[in-house]
């Protein structure tokens, strides 16, 4: 019988090689992005816990502004405040520079992403983020005070 058989070849050693390259190229460059730009969150309890290692470093830290504390400067995009923690008597003044959310007003809750300067106990933000309150905050916590009634037959 003189029938041609196809004959299945391994890709070249070089091929191999080279793919994997490749592959270990791209999976350094994902994985090095990532830890440049990820980011800890740090509440002010904490990072007063651990502000010597941490002065200096990219970080967030989460919180609320303090009553009576924001000074805006229109001109310069600035806003100096307090950033406090509800369950202690924890502040950190803070100053921004930049666009300043339309959410950012007294008492809101903040995540500021900057650097501590620990010789100053002062926080340079880079980033500023107000939560928006849901509108459904206050009408809830009105009607908790109330008894709940149901009006289904069931």
């Amino acid at each position: 019988m003189t029938g041609t058989m196809a004959v299945s070849r391994m890709p070249a050693p070089k091929f191999i090689v080279a793919g994997l390259l490749i592959v270990g190229a791209v999976s350094y460059l994902m994985f090095s992005g990532i830890n440049d730009t990820m980011v800890y969150y740090y509440t002010l309890s904490e990072l007063m816990e651990k502000k010597s290692d941490l002065a200096g470093v990219g970080l967030r830290i989460h919180g609320h502004v303090s009553a009576g504390t924001i000074r805006i400067d229109r001109e310069r995009s600035q806003a100096d405040f307090l950033v406090m923690e509800k369950k202690t008597p924890l502040t950190l003044p803070v100053t921004y520079q930049g666009i300043i959310p339309d959410t950012f007003k007294d008492g809101a809750e903040v995540v500021v992403e900057g650097t501590y300067q620990a010789d100053r106990h002062h926080f340079q933000a880079t980033v500023l983020m107000a939560k928006c309150p849901s509108k459904y905050e206050e009408a809830q916590t009105a009607s908790s005070d109330k008894p709940q009634t149901s009006d289904r037959p069931y």
